[in-house]
């Protein structure tokens, strides 16, 4: 059995010196590859760094999230397509996207934070693009803009997910009408999130990847802790059993389809 966690951050641990453990603990509960996911210039390069440290285990990927767009975002973003001509690029985009969970109570401010985060993400968009890589998408109580600025983009939805995904049916079927796809955290293990559970089943086994998002949003039976990429067993396991599917096929299948998107050898 091979689980790929698809989504992850390994800056923590790399810095209280935890990630060999890390790995080793994800290695032992068949979690045998993941993706690093860069969020801002402070983890760009160890995330290169690591990829290349530990190949054929750990990918990376490279953007600015929204919750780190201001004023200055063209200024933070110099450099970011030179990645992509390093001997070990990058395997998508991201995240990028829009968040608008906490903007300022202040019209004028929110206003501004909104153009810039749109700005930002267009312009990635447009790198992305140009260079037909995959992208992980962030977005919060922005669905319907992020959609319509990719639709504007015209870049190609087979490369499109939309990471950590909490939004219902029509959202998803918006997605996957497009032919982009969704990936899901241990979100979907909490007592209150039957309706995620629902949206998930509509959702093609042969495109579904799970992710962590470690260290944040440990699932149950972990709820509580830091998360790490081993514990995506832990998602798998119950998924299976929710969905009544062999936890070998839903291994099988989520693999195959997280190397296919990131474009790995399969």
């Amino acid at each position: 059995m091979s689980w790929f966690d698809s989504h992850c951050h390994l800056k923590t641990f790399w810095e209280k010196g935890e990630l060999s453990a890390v790995i080793q603990r994800a290695q032992n509960a068949s979690v045998l590859g993941m993706v690093t996911v860069g969020t801002s210039p402070k983890d760009w390069n160890i995330y290169s760094h690591l990829a290349t440290e530990y190949q054929e285990m750990v990918y990376y990927s490279i953007g600015l999230h929204p919750g780190y767009v201001d004023e200055y975002w063209e200024q933070n973003t110099k450099g970011l397509r030179s990645f992509w001509d390093k001997p070990l690029p990058p395997v998508a985009f991201g995240e990028i996207g829009l968040d608008y969970f906490r903007l300022p109570s202040e019209e004028g401010k929110r206003n501004r934070m909104i153009d810039n985060q749109k700005a930002a993400f267009t312009k990635q968009l447009e790198w992305a693009k140009e260079l037909d890589c995959p992208v992980i998408v962030h977005s919060r109580s922005a669905f319907d803009d992020c959609v319509n600025l990719i639709d504007a983009s015209g870049l190609a939805w087979r490369n499109v997910v939309f990471h950590c995904f909490s939004e219902g049916a029509v959202q998803l079927n918006a997605l996957l009408a497009r032919g982009g796809v969704a990936s899901f955290t241990g979100i979907v293990t909490f007592k209150n999130n039957d309706f995620l559970r629902q949206t998930l089943r509509l959702h093609p086994f042969e495109k579904l990847m799970l992710e962590t998002d470690s260290p944040y949003l440990a699932p149950v039976p972990k709820r509580g802790k830091q998360n790490e990429p081993s514990y995506l067993s832990h998602i798998g396991e119950y998924l299976a059993e929710n969905l009544q599917i062999n936890s070998c096929e839903l291994a099988a299948k989520t693999f195959r389809a997280t190397r296919k998107f990131y474009r790995l050898p399969i």
